[in-house]
């Protein structure tokens, strides 16, 4: 990406940055923190078919701002999302001296902006220097060689207004309560195996492409076609166990639950097992990754149909994770036990259903 740093990562614990709120490189798929400069010269990316989003942040009004801001970088902080993130401000300032109405009203509307939001920032530069007419004019507080001291504390400053809104504003305090955890994998280009502990293991279905949820979350939704998958630990934290244990379902061995998916082959986990990952081979259906669980799984169950149609839970938890396909998804209460397809001429094999049953 130009003009950005980034580290990619399989550990979600971690943070990624990216820097400059326009990227020139599509950065989905992976777990960011997001670190936009904002200064009112600065504005949208220079090749944006819309004419706004081209523009200068202070030349926008506060409601094009808003929404150019949330745009570019501030939607990644919704929450329930796969491609929710933690986004913080590196930098953004104005200087004292600045007389232009559009700058000053960009100041005020920006602030409040990150008042709204709780958005973490850095102010540039919180300190400088002054003196013989020049300096840091953008400094928050300046020191003369004297050591005498100037800026927003002392005297009349036209900042000091929306800085002290932003520094008073209501805000999170103490620990913050860890929200259910939503993540896309993506087997567009090359294997998806966002778990540590498999990624240390043999190659478990040489060949084709894999796809693994991260430690502590489950395979929860598909796309029927795409290769696309959606994984959580909502409603049950990490179902998995301890051990090392793990099943790769290629046929019907496993089969318990009656014909769940007439006339179509079904990838059914062994008992006590849900579904942690899948492979393909091009578009078809490989193989399941089923793990055991770390305590009793319920047994009731119910077979979701995405063959013609979305099939998931009101709102979408989780997002969109395959934009333009169709995609069944499992209740937040549910764990994914089978994956059914057919291979009937004219299909692709790609899949079809899920076996759908209740945590416990």
């Amino acid at each position: 990406m130009s003009g950005s740093a980034a580290w990619i990562l399989f550990d979600l614990d971690l943070g990624v940055g990216v820097d400059v709120v326009h990227p020139s490189a599509d950065p989905s798929g992976y777990r960011l923190v997001v670190v936009p400069r904002a200064l009112s010269a600065l504005g949208g990316a220079r090749r944006a078919a819309d004419p706004l989003r081209r523009g200068r942040y202070q030349d926008m009004t506060r409601g094009q701002l808003f929404a150019v801001l949330q745009q570019q970088a501030f939607f990644i902080t919704t929450e329930g999302q796969h491609f929710t993130a933690p986004l913080w401000v590196s930098e953004f300032g104005t200087g004292t001296e600045e007389n232009d109405p559009k700058a000053r009203a960009w100041f005020a509307n920006f602030t409040d902006f990150l008042a709204t939001n709780d958005t973490d920032f850095s102010y540039w530069p919180v300190v400088g220097w002054s003196g013989n007419g020049q300096g840091d004019a953008y400094a928050l507080v300046r020191y003369d060689a004297a050591g005498h001291r100037s800026g927003i504390l002392d005297g009349p400053d036209w900042r000091s207004a929306a800085w002290n809104h932003l520094i008073t504003a209501p805000s999170r305090t103490g620990q913050v309560a860890v929200p259910a955890r939503w993540n896309m994998l993506d087997l567009d280009n090359a294997d998806a195996v966002r778990s540590l502990r498999m990624r240390g293991g043999p190659d478990w279905d040489s060949g084709a492409r894999k796809a693994t949820c991260p430690d502590g979350q489950r395979l929860i939704g598909l796309a029927h076609t795409g290769n696309r998958g959606l994984c959580t630990d909502t409603g049950a934290g990490d179902l998995r166990s301890a051990g090392p244990e793990y099943t790769v379902v290629r046929d019907e061995s496993y089969v318990r639950s009656g014909d769940w998916a007439g006339g179509y082959t079904k990838l059914e986990c062994p008992a006590g097992q849900f579904l942690d990952g899948y492979s393909v081979r091009g578009a078809a259906v490989s193989a399941a990754l089923c793990v055991p669980a770390r305590a009793a799984l319920g047994t009731a169950g119910r077979t979701v149909w995405f063959d013609r149609g979305d099939n998931r839970p009101a709102g979408g938890p989780g997002g969109e994770f395959a934009s333009g396909n169709y995609k069944g998804q499992c209740a937040t209460d549910e764990y994914a036990a089978g994956i059914a397809y057919t291979g009937r001429v004219g299909s692709r094999r790609t899949p079809d259903a899920l076996l759908c049953r209740k945590l416990a």
